[in-house]
């Protein structure tokens, strides 16, 4: 390995973003590349909340949930080491000033060049933004030589039970950007202005806009509702809660990557809803799909929303009162291992709702081709 590619896979890079069925590797908090802004190079000057960039983990993790995302996978066009890592210097200093609030770079010193900053963000704010990247497996093939350098815990995913064939088009990526916000125009600035830094080192492989909360991670987050109705991410796990975390979420001793310590893995995935069946399906029925009740989220089997899940109590005919179907084998799967203490394996989930047309620039042309997804069943079905 040559001493460059290894400087690489030491850099603290920051985690997150998923890739639609794969696996990523999430490094700890700290800059991308070769090159780091220091704080004072990105003087906040609004009033406004901001979450630093900077940490001994990267934000956008276990931040308390924004209600805007704009995800993006990006393939790299070259082998050259040295430009990779001028890029992801070029968007961590970015990301340091986006997140700030603050533009990239001036945009009236060179009226004959394009702006160094596209200023749809321009006075709005950093509204909360995190700024969060991740490699995929392919980051460590024989381009870089970074295969040494791969952890073991990063593999491609199988097929899993009940999927749809996974669509590689909008699936991998060597590369992942998640930016997530309180306003929509301040997340989607951070992916078109990385698609700008990227150009002759990276490309776009798809991209996904998601709104609203579909989990909550935070307690002082109340339980939100999904597309279908119903409350979702009820045992995720809270932020306050740091034992958690710390055996969940962050990569500790158990690694055999010393440079993945204090990062983290994300999967992203799609579960497509087909509402219309849904919403003419009865209240009945859907309670049973999903095993709660629609309007407290109480379990079938208790009374309130937290209440423990009783998976083995039966009705007075004998049958299951929560049962194993449709949308009912992902939550009672999940639930029994954190309502149960069967905890040996979970996550943080960090749910969205998504809608269509995806992000619509010239510059982000390579949106994502969902709707050529084949029909799923009512409830829906992960892709």
């Amino acid at each position: 390995m040559s001493d460059d590619a290894a400087r690489l896979t030491r850099r603290r890079l920051l985690g997150g973003a998923g890739l639609v069925g794969t696996g990523v590797v999430l490094g700890a908090g700290g800059a991308y590349g070769v090159d780091r802004a220091a704080p004072g190079d990105a003087p906040g000057t609004s009033a406004e909340p901001t979450v630093p960039f900077y940490g001994p983990h990267q934000a956008g993790i276990t931040t308390p949930q924004q209600s805007r995302l704009v995800f993006a996978a990006f393939d790299l066009t070259t082998s050259d080491v040295d430009a990779v890592k001028a890029m992801l210097g070029q968007w961590s200093a970015a990301a340091a000033l986006m997140t700030q609030g603050e533009l990239i770079g001036p945009t009236e010193i060179r009226p004959e060049a394009p702006p160094f900053d596209t200023g749809e963000a321009f006075g709005i704010g950093p509204q909360r933004l995190t700024v969060t990247v991740g490699f995929g497996p392919t980051m460590f093939d024989q381009r870089f030589g970074l295969a040494a350098r791969r952890p073991a815990a990063l593999a491609p995913l199988p097929q899993l039970p009940g999927d749809a064939v996974l669509d590689q088009q909008i699936s991998g990526g060597d590369l992942c950007v998640q930016a997530c916000a309180d306003d929509p125009q301040v997340a989607f600035h951070v992916i078109r202005n990385f698609a700008r830094i990227a150009a002759g080192t990276a490309v776009l492989r798809w991209s996904q806009v998601g709104f609203g909360r579909a989990s909550a991670t935070s307690r002082a987050q109340q339980t939100p509702r999904n597309l279908m109705g119903f409350k979702d991410g009820t045992n995720n796990i809270k932020v306050e809660d740091a034992d958690s975390t710390s055996r969940f979420v962050w990569v500790g001793d158990e690694t055999d990557q010393d440079w993945m310590r204090g990062g983290s893995y994300l999967v992203m995935r799609k579960i497509r809803m087909q509402i219309e069946g849904w919403d003419s399906d009865s209240l009945a029925d859907q309670e049973r799909v999903i095993g709660r009740t629609k309007e407290v989220g109480a379990p079938l089997t208790g009374r309130h929303e937290h209440d423990l899940l009783r998976l083995g109590r039966r009705d007075q005919h004998g049958e299951l009162v929560i049962t194993a179907r449709g949308v009912g084998v992902r939550e009672d799967r999940s639930e029994r291992r954190s309502d149960a203490r069967r905890d040996e394996e979970r996550g943080e989930r960090r749910g969205r709702s998504r809608r269509m047309p995806e992000l619509s620039c010239d510059e982000l042309a390579e949106s994502d081709p969902a709707e050529r997804q084949s029909q799923q069943p009512p409830g829906g079905q992960a892709t």
